[in-house]
């Protein structure tokens, strides 16, 4: 059994204040560079994973940009372990295991609700950000193979740089896909591309 999500009254309230909190802390800035168009559809975000904080700034994208209900793909220990990002929208995915079939079906089960967004790192660990040739997990093309709905696949490359400041700043890229091929070697090519255009945006930034 899956561990499923819940959005707790108190908890996941009192976490998207602590995220702000958190960047504006350890940040110098955020700055989101993208186009768009809310269709009404539920949201499939695609991230690269590079950090402990590629979920909060999801999140704090969220927030900004799309302004849906949160969900988050998580390893099942880790969801085990830090227990209350269960109730801030978290669900369990446990690698070689039978319940992955069961945690694709619910991603599609919440996909079928316009009013969802939901956050999956195909890469499957935390990798650096200068790393440009993207594997991806599986999971990602089955999911898009089970749609029965209209969605809207966005993806998303979070870069940092510190220039002239002492915080280093954040830069969301995101682009929304159209017409997706849901084949796991279309999507690694495609999100490659994406973050090399991303990493060339991102090199002509100056202070």
């Amino acid at each position: 059994m899956i561990l499923k999500a819940k959005h707790h009254p108190v908890i996941f309230p009192f976490f998207r204040l602590y995220t702000l909190c958190l960047l504006k802390k350890h940040f110098s800035g955020i700055r989101i560079a993208g186009h768009y168009v809310n269709e009404k559809q539920p949201v499939l975000l695609i991230a690269n994973h590079f950090s402990w904080w590629d979920g909060l700034i999801a999140l704090y994208l969220n927030m900004k940009l799309f302004k849906k209900r949160f969900y988050f793909m998580m390893l099942e220990e880790q969801l085990h372990r830090y227990w209350y990002f269960n109730y801030c929208g978290g669900f369990s995915v446990k690698r070689k295991s039978r319940s992955v079939l069961e945690t694709i079906q619910y991603t599609n089960e919440l996909l079928t609700d316009k009013s969802n967004l939901v956050l999956i790192f195909p890469q499957g660990e935390i990798q650096s950000m200068h790393k440009q040739d993207f594997i991806f997990e599986k999971g990602i093309e089955r999911i898009l193979q089970n749609m029965q709905n209209k969605i809207q696949v966005v993806f998303i490359a979070n870069l940092v740089d510190y220039l002239s400041n002492k915080k280093p700043r954040i830069s969301i890229y995101y682009s929304i896909q159209k017409d997706l091929p849901a084949d796991i070697n279309s999507i690694q090519e495609k999100y490659t591309n994406f973050y090399s255009q991303s990493v060339a945006q991102q090199i002509e930034i100056k202070e």
